[in-house]
This record gives structure tokens, sequence and C-alpha cells, in this order.
């Protein structure tokens, strides 16, 4: 078959790996922002409990491979508790974990970049502590940290292909599926690249719009 053929064919299951790659990615990414705030506020607290749950955690994700915290998390904690979770599940927990790690730094920088005469002015005003880290704060940091934690979104949406090794259909899994079937390995993988490329670059887009109307509202 010629490769219109083979597009034709292979784009329904494509299509399915690439909505799962989707709700992974979203889903993970939603749950990172929390932890990446946390963590971060927990490595400035004077707590020096909380600091040190951070360096920990900081610096077994920064430590160790995506792919190895997949496999702990599906294989290693499953085993040890005997409790079965789902790939996706699994896969959830991995990335959210791992773009979390990796937030929680990106979040810190832009936390620490804020002008302190803001939260003296927010004191000052009557705010309490809290009050001022969420309403004052946070809002500017995330401002700041636009373009890296877009940069963070992309390499999550683009790690999703790593946890296709624990058994998930994602797109890379996809490819795989239809190389075995087919033996059209080149076509095959020009097809899933596009596939990521189209969506990395739509986020880059929506990232550069929110960027200037965020410069725009300022």
């Amino acid at each position: 078959m010629d490769f219109f053929e083979l597009l034709k064919e292979s784009l329904p299951m494509l299509t399915q790996g690439l909505v799962l790659t989707l709700q992974l990615a979203f889903i993970s990414l939603a749950f990172a922002m929390v932890i990446g705030i946390v963590a971060s506020l927990m490595g400035m607290s004077k707590n020096p409990v909380l600091r040190a749950i951070n360096r920990v955690f900081v610096a077994i994700i920064r430590g160790t491979p995506l792919l190895v915290q997949g496999f702990f998390i599906y294989f290693g904690i499953t085993g040890l508790l005997g409790i079965r979770i789902s790939a996706f599940a699994a896969g959830t927990i991995a990335l959210s974990l791992n773009a979390g790690g990796y937030l929680s730094e990106i979040f810190r920088g832009g936390i620490q970049a804020v002008d302190p005469g803001q939260r003296e002015a927010a004191r000052s005003l009557g705010l309490s502590a809290r009050q001022t880290t969420w309403r004052i704060i946070i809002p500017q940091a995330i401002r700041i940290c636009i373009p890296s934690v877009v940069n963070q979104w992309c390499i999550t949406i683009k790690d999703t292909s790593i946890i296709s090794v624990i058994g998930l259909a994602e797109l890379t899994k996809m490819g795989q599926t239809i190389i075995a079937r087919t033996y059209r390995s080149f076509e095959v993988w020009i097809m899933v690249g596009i596939m990521y490329f189209i969506v990395i670059w739509l986020l880059t887009l929506l990232a550069r719009f929110v960027e200037k109307k965020v410069s725009l509202d300022d």
C-alpha cells in the first residue's frame, strides 16, 4: 500500500492514541501544578521539616529517570502493597510527581522574583501571611513563570511517550502496534512525530497569546 492508504488505515488508531495522550498529559499537568505550588511553598517554609521534605522530593525526582519512576509506581509499589492499579493511573501519578518536582523549582524561582515590597505592602493593608501569599504573591509568580511553565508542559506531553512501556496505549504505543502489523516504521513514525509537533505547536501559540494578554493587562 502507498503512504496515503497507510495513513487512512492508521489514522483511527493514532487518533485514539493521541486522545489518550492528551488526557494523560492534561490530567497529570493539573495535578502537577498543585504539587509544584505546594512543594515550592514547603521549600521556602520556615519549618525545617517541610523544607527537608521538599529537598528530598525534588532530589529524587531530578535524580531518577521518569522511566524508573513509572516502573516503580506501576510494578514496585503495587507489588509491595499487593494492589493493582491501571496503567493510566500509574502513568498519571508518575507524570504528576515528575512534572511537579520540576515545577516546584520553577515556582520557587518565580516567587523569589516577586518584589519583596509587594508582601510588605499587602501586610500593611491588613492581609494575613496566607492571604498575602495566595492573593498577591502566587498570581504574580505565575505570571513570571509562564514561559518556563509552558516549557515544562511541552516536556510532559512528550514524556507521555515514555509511559508506553507500562502498556498504556497512548500515541507512541499505537505507533508501535501499527509498525508491528505493517512493518512501515519510517512512515508511521513520521505520522506520530507530526501529531506530537502539531500539539506542541498549538500549545506554544496558546502560551504566547496568554503571555501577551498578561503583558497587556499589566
